[in-house]
């Protein structure tokens, strides 16, 4: 037995995830209350508009992501994609968007003219450069849109104060049991830390389904040239553009991005590598994550009280909250529907995040499009591979 003092502390840490679970309920309905307030696609502010879609390879349903650019309500804007070469497989379809709307101003770059670690980057500092307007709107291969996409994430930009925007994404439809399993894990994981970020230290940051921001803005902080050795360009673009004293608006609206999970494992690798990174760049943020994870101190305090009825009030507090939280930012805010069938798997998604939470803090690589790379100073440097041994650690 432990002593009573020892006890005491014990399940004082032990409810430490319930105060950040209340801290999320309060930011997340501070955020999405009320939403419509902060959304002005009418707002007559319609510069014209450079959208920027670096490419590599064919993406799910990509056409119907693509042209989902080219029916967009507004006035002036032009699409420009960047592939790596003439082979690409993508090629083919943004010659056919090229067929299907000649209305739209549509260019093909070929290449991106650099050499650079992140290819993703390399192409956009070719775009930026190539790009006839001064707002520029940023956004990754996989995510598709609605008619009023530019009208209102652009819409911001009309304050002088706001830098860049950025906005949510959910997926357009999940099959597979990984689908449904990252969806929940945004939902009831992701959102929720994103949420209390904003209320506790605003946003800076972006999310690549989403960049608006202008060549100047991009210029201050010198570009994507100063970030196409690095990792997380997004993240990196929205905190620089923070630390010249502008906002970056987080808006409560959502594009859509087509899952591309094949397996469970793909999902694994994807958020580890993503994880590793963010421990590099937040270290303390990510030590601080000891205590939003409720489901091992729960476990823990059901293991030491199991029969006074302490341990069990902890884990039933753990499944009113995690329930909660997951339908007031899937259900109120994202209007999701049938999350209910899904709740099963925040248990799921919570076992699954701890165990890649732990991995991350012995990891000192990370494994990205086939090639290891180390994070040496906030930068990617290639590890050479050994026949022996080709796997990321």
């Amino acid at each position: 037995m432990i002593s009573s003092a020892a006890d005491d502390l014990f399940l004082a840490l032990a409810a430490t995830p319930f105060l950040y679970y209340l801290l999320v309920l309060y930011s997340t309905f501070r955020f999405f209350w009320p939403a419509q307030d902060r959304l002005s696609p009418d707002s007559g502010f319609t510069p014209p508009v450079s959208n920027l879609k670096p490419l590599r390879g064919l993406d799910p349903e990509a056409y119907e992501n693509l042209a989902s650019y080219c029916r967009q309500d507004y006035p002036e804007y032009e699409l420009i994609f960047c592939v790596g070469d003439e082979n690409d497989p993508s090629v083919p379809v943004l010659e056919k968007l090229k067929q299907d709307f000649p209305e739209r101003q549509i260019r093909i770059l070929i290449g991106s003219g650099r050499n650079a670690i992140n290819d993703k980057v390399a192409k956009l500092v070719r775009m930026v450069n190539e790009a006839q307007h001064e707002v520029l709107v940023i956004n990754d291969s996989d995510v598709r849109v609605a008619p009023n996409y530019l009208r209102t994430v652009v819409a911001p930009l009309g304050d002088s104060k706001v830098g860049g925007v950025t906005c949510l994404y959910v997926s357009t439809e999940d099959k597979t049991f990984t689908q449904h399993l990252q969806s929940i894990g945004m939902i009831c994981d992701f959102f929720p830390g994103i949420f209390v970020a904003r209320q506790l230290d605003g946003i800076k940051f972006a999310f690549g389904q989403t960049i608006v921001t202008t060549r100047s803005r991009l210029k201050a902080f010198g570009g994507y040239e100063a970030i196409e050795n690095r990792p997380a360009d997004d993240l990196l673009v929205g905190r620089y553009i923070a630390q010249q004293g502008y906002r970056v608006e987080l808006l409560p609206y959502a594009v859509k991005t087509v899952p591309d999970y094949d397996s469970f494992m793909g999902l694994f690798i994807k958020r580890l590598r993503w994880l590793t990174v963010m421990r590099h760049m937040r270290p303390w943020g990510h030590v601080g994550l000891t205590f939003t994870q409720g489901l091992p101190w729960c476990l823990a305090a059901l293991l030491v009280h199991p029969f006074d009825g302490i341990g069990i009030a902890y884990l039933g507090a753990y499944l009113v909250f995690r329930s909660g939280i997951t339908w007031l930012v899937g259900g109120w805010g994202l209007k999701q529907r049938g999350l209910w069938k899904k709740m099963p798997l925040i248990f799921v998604w919570d076992a699954t995040a701890l165990v890649i939470w732990l991995l991350t803090f012995g990891r000192r690589r990370i494994r990205w499009r086939n090639v290891d790379y180390r994070i040496r100073d906030g930068m990617l440097v290639p590890v050479p591979s050994h026949p022996a041994s080709n796997s990321a650690r």
